[in-house]
C-alpha cells in the first residue's frame, strides 16, 4: 500500500518524536500506522463502505481478549510487542519536557487541538485547555477530563481546569450551534447502542446551565475534528501561552509536593514497580 509520509509523521508526534525512538519501535509504530490505513469504512468486508458499528454487548464481550484493559494508560501499554524504554527526565520537569519526553502519544492530536483553537481566534484559556486536555491520558484513559483537570488544577486558571474537566461530559451531546456533533468514533468505541451513565447526565445538565459552559464546549469542539492528516504543529508557537498561562513549579512538575505531583512522577517513572 502506498504511505502518506506526511500523515505518518503527524500520527506519530513528528520527526522529532520518532528521532527519539530505536529502530525497533520506529517498526512497530509504521506497522500500526498501515494497519490502521485498513480500518476505513470502505475496507470493512460486507459494508460496501458503509461503516459497521458494534453494540455495547459486543465490545464487553472483547474485554477478556485482550492483554491490558482500554483505560490504562498509553505509558502503560504498547501497540505491539513490548513497551520501550523510556528517554530520562530532567532533575527539574517543566511542561515542555513532559510534552517532548513522556506525552507521545497524546502531543500531536493536543497540538492540532490547540492549532484549531488559535487559528479560529480563541481566548489564550482555550487554547492552552486544548493544549492540555487529553495528555492525562499518558497515564489514565478512564473519566481522563476529570483526572486532567486534577492534574493540571494547581497550574492553571479555575475556568482552564473548568474546561479540562468538562469537555469529557459534552462529547456525549451534540450542540449544532456550537459546530459540534456526536461523532461516529464514539460509536465504535462504546456501541451505537450506548447511553452515558447517570453520572455523566447529571454533569451535562449542570454544565449547561454554568457560565463556563461555552469554555468546556470549545475544548469538544476542537477536540474531535483536532485529527487531520499531515497538519504537524510545533509545540514551539504555544511556548508564549504556556509561559503566561501556566504556572510552572520551580522545583519541577512531580517535586513540588502539590497534592498533584504523584501524578507527574507516574508519568516521569512508569516502570516504577510501587
Amino acid at each position: 500500500m502506498e504511505l502518506d509520509r506526511r500523515a505518518f509523521f503527524a500520527s506519530m508526534g513528528g520527526v522529532a518524536a520518532l528521532s527519539l525512538m530505536d529502530s525497533e519501535a520506529k517498526a512497530d509504530v509504521l506497522e500500526h500506522h498501515m494497519m490502521m490505513q485498513f480500518q476505513t469504512p470502505a475496507a470493512i468486508p460486507g459494508t460496501g463502505g458503509t461503516q459497521k458499528f458494534p453494540t455495547v454487548a459486543e465490545i464487553d464481550a472483547q474485554i477478556e481478549t485482550r492483554p491490558t484493559r482500554r483505560g490504562a494508560g498509553s505509558l502503560f501499554t504498547s501497540v505491539r510487542g513490548n513497551v520501550k524504554k523510556l528517554p530520562p527526565m530532567p532533575e527539574k520537569p517543566t511542561l515542555i519536557d513532559f510534552f517532548n519526553l513522556r506525552f507521545a502519544t497524546t502531543r500531536n492530536h493536543c497540538l492540532q487541538s490547540a492549532n484549531r483553537a488559535m487559528k479560529t481566534g480563541m481566548t489564550e484559556e482555550i487554547v492552552l485547555a486544548c493544549l492540555l486536555h487529553d495528555t492525562v491520558q499518558e497515564v489514565m484513559k478512564t473519566d481522563h477530563g476529570w483526572w486532567g483537570a486534577a492534574m493540571y488544577e494547581p497550574y492553571v486558571s479555575e475556568k482552564v481546569s473548568f474546561a479540562i474537566r468538562y469537555h469529557q461530559a459534552l462529547r456525549f451531546y451534540p450542540d449544532h450551534a456550537a459546530g459540534y456533533e456526536y461523532p461516529d468514533l464514539y460509536k465504535r468505541m462504546f456501541g451505537e447502542d450506548y447511553v452515558p451513565p447517570k453520572y455523566i447526565q447529571e454533569t451535562y445538565e449542570m454544565v449547561k446551565k454554568h457560565d463556563w459552559y461555552m469554555e468546556a464546549r470549545l475544548v469538544t469542539v476542537n477536540d474531535l475534528y483536532a485529527f487531520e492528516p499531515g497538519v504537524n504543529p510545533q509545540l514551539e508557537q504555544f511556548t508564549d501561552i504556556i509561559g503566561r498561562n501556566f504556572k510552572q513549579p520551580k522545583e519541577g512538575l512531580g517535586n513540588d509536593n502539590s497534592p498533584v505531583a504523584h501524578m507527574w512522577r507516574t508519568a516521569s517513572h512508569p516502570d516504577s514497580p510501587l
